[in-house]
């Protein structure tokens, strides 16, 4: 619930903290008096597209930083006892004498010395089960509820069913809902990619019977690079976990400012592409009317082919051709019919009286 928080807090925070960077950023690089880039202007929408993905970029990494610290300031069992990941049972057993040596309640004498002293003992006898010891490094401090469970088989089947499976159930749920409404559209596909894989992972890392070859080799590199302990396998997926949602921010918040700004000063090749079809569409519009121009003058020729060179057949053509456009083009304008109409109410008006019809 608190990385969905702060998912949903850092979808509103970054633009006033932009705001804040980018006039601080102003006042250092822009001498009193000279003018600042105008708000709306390609510049400053330009400038506070790269402040936006810093300020982002800086949280992300704040937070994987803080939940590797976490991490490593919530202990496990073998830190207490000071031991690796791959020692024996034996070592750890040895170990656990010399460590309640000094922590026990009758020397120590320290108030929580007991609560302390009981700890070790349950992280001896955890770590000297081997079906406690596989589920412990695979789903942490969890294990200790599940008092039914006896073997490495039932260790498994609760953790996946009851615990990994409805989790991601819910969460690909969440991303369906919210991209029905129209959220995190930009990098959907690389979405479940990474859920999908996350999924994956955390499957064959707690049912295969070594840890995975990915957490070794990090493993490799953190202790070789720096003082960082080795990762358990439960460890790795918190860490996991937590870096999927700083991703899905980043896929959120810096993507489409990213794909922005490196098409900043080019040609929209989308709007291109629209106005080359349209092209392409006048052409082909072109042609067509060519086409049936070309159509019209050859039936045009096919029924005029009769007339040419008969002098009598063409003046009667044209008489009846006048006659008809005399009919029914002339006649039948309307200006035409009221005048004629007028007319023939007038010399109705001025006959003799006894007339019949018109004069």
């Amino acid at each position: 619930m608190s990385q969905f928080l702060s998912f949903i807090g850092w979808s509103f925070l970054p633009n006033i903290v932009t705001g804040w960077v980018q006039t601080i950023y102003y006042g250092l690089t822009i001498r009193a008096g000279d003018p600042k880039p105008a708000p709306g202007s390609a510049r400053y929408a330009s400038h506070r597209r790269v402040i936006h993905i810093l300020v982002v970029t800086a949280y992300l990494l704040y937070t994987i930083y803080e939940a590797d610290y976490d991490i490593r300031r919530t202990s496990h069992f073998y830190a207490d006892l000071g031991v690796g990941p791959d020692v024996p049972e034996r070592e750890i057993k040895s170990r656990f004498r010399r460590v309640a040596a000094q922590h026990h309640p009758d020397k120590s004498g320290a108030v929580d010395g007991a609560d302390y002293f009981i700890h070790l003992k349950l992280a001896s006898e955890t770590l000297q089960d081997a079906a406690k010891r596989f589920a412990y490094e695979r789903f942490g401090m969890e294990v200790m509820n599940w008092s039914k469970c006896k073997s490495i088989r039932d260790y498994i089947t609760r953790g996946v069913l009851q615990g990994i499976l409805p989790h991601y159930g819910v969460a690909a749920a969440t991303i369906y809902v919210v991209g029905l409404f129209g959220y995190m559209d930009f990098g959907k596909f690389y979405r479940w990619l990474i859920l999908i894989a996350l999924c994956t992972f955390e499957i064959a890392a707690v049912t295969r019977p070594h840890f995975p070859p990915v957490l070794d080799a990090i493993n490799s590199i953190l202790t070789t690079v720096s003082s960082h302990p080795p990762l358990l396998p439960f460890q790795a997926i918190i860490l996991a976990r937590k870096l999927t949602i700083t991703v899905y921010i980043a896929l959120s918040q810096i993507g489409p400012l990213l794909a922005l700004h490196i098409n900043d000063g080019r040609p929209d090749t989308s709007a291109l592409d629209d106005e080359k079809a349209l092209d392409q569409g006048l052409d082909r519009l072109d042609a067509l009317a060519k086409s049936i121009d070309k159509d019209t003058l050859r039936l045009m020729e096919m029924e005029t082919a009769p007339f040419h060179g008969n002098d009598e057949a063409t003046s009667n053509l044209k008489g009846k051709m006048r006659e008809w456009l005399v009919q029914n083009t002339i006649r039948a304008d309307p200006m035409v019919r009221d005048a004629v109409g007028t007319s023939f109410r007038r010399r109705r008006i001025d006959a003799p009286a006894g007339a019949k019809g018109n004069r």
